[in-house]
């Protein structure tokens, strides 16, 4: 089980099924996804999950590192190659050997590290900086990016060949907004978790603050409903958790002037639309009425007797 992965939602097991299948593997992983949804996240899973799950897992933001030490961060130095250089200093790489590195916005690596990547990726050999002769590291790679590599390439960015050969399976993360199946789920565990680690009575929230939460668009994806579940169960433990309690920027653009559903040009069947949800719901489910309801936003009796009234069984 992927366990710190959340949802239900079925682009987001058709994720997971794959990140299931790869983590057997030491197969080069290329994670996409904006921000926030989760790419470390699925990195530490995909690492656990593998052969390698007692080895090191070295992590690395590539965004972060200064340029004139993004070489030896990555492949290493010896003493006296520059100035300043004290000592004998190995890389990330060095550091991971035999288990997993993970470059993270791996597309603001400058163009000649993308080059030693390549080289490492094709051979397996490093050279660090004031070294002459290469060293063979067993690493892993695990890569992730919020940007369109394409257009990294076109404008001369990113070096094609690197994107070949850390594109052998890509794994993309969905938004947010695409799995609002899986935010009343999301909250839920947040909410838990705070409240343990806090030690505090956990918060809930009312109907209507579900509503509202899920009607937000979420730009900031995970990492934003997380810290927004961090807030309340420090400021709002053990309470229920209203409309009016919800931060300011979630109630100004929930999007609630928008339809939630768009009502066809010629009309529709209400009776049959009905079916299908209640059909749909009880399909993800696995027949549960509990949870079906809950999706549905009914109550349980109300399920049981709209399925009375269209036979379904």
């Amino acid at each position: 089980m992927f366990e710190n992965m959340i949802g239900q939602s079925p682009n987001f097991e058709s994720l997971l099924r794959s990140a299931k299948m790869v983590a057997a593997t030491d197969v080069t992983v290329l994670i996409t996804g904006e921000t926030g949804t989760g790419k470390e996240v699925l990195a530490n899973a995909l690492q656990r999950h593998s052969p390698r799950a007692d080895k090191p897992f070295i992590t690395l933001n590539c965004a972060a590192l200064p340029e004139a030490l993004a070489e030896s961060e990555l492949f290493g130095h010896r003493k006296g190659a520059f100035t300043g250089a004290v000592s004998h200093q190995i890389g990330r790489f060095q550091a991971a050997h035999g288990g997993t590195l993970f470059l993270d916005e791996v597309d603001s690596l400058p163009l000649t590290l993308q080059a030693k990547l390549l080289r490492f990726l094709e051979s397996g050999e490093i050279q660090p900086v004031g070294e002459t002769q290469v060293q063979f590291v067993d690493v892993r790679v695990i890569a992730a990016t919020n940007a369109s590599l394409h257009q990294k390439i076109g404008r001369g960015e990113f070096r094609k060949d690197l994107y070949y050969r850390l594109n052998v399976v890509p794994l993309e993360i969905p938004p947010l907004r695409d799995r609002i199946g899986d935010i009343q789920l999301l909250l839920s565990h947040f909410m838990q978790h705070f409240a343990a680690e806090y030690r505090k009575s956990p918060a809930t929230f009312s109907r209507s603050a579900l509503i509202r939460l899920s009607q937000y668009p979420w730009p900031g994806n995970v990492r934003e409903l997380r810290n927004v579940c961090e807030r309340l169960s420090i400021l709002l433990a053990g309470r229920v958790i209203e409309d009016a309690n919800l931060p300011g920027e979630l109630l100004n653009q929930t999007g609630t002037d928008k339809p939630v559903f768009a009502l066809p040009e010629f009309g529709l069947e209400l009776d049959k639309l009905e079916m299908d949800l209640i059909r749909q719901a009880l399909t993800r489910t696995q027949g549960n009425r509990t949870r079906s309801a809950r999706l549905l936003g009914i109550t349980r009796d109300t399920l049981l007797y709209r399925m009375q009234k269209y036979g379904i069984s």
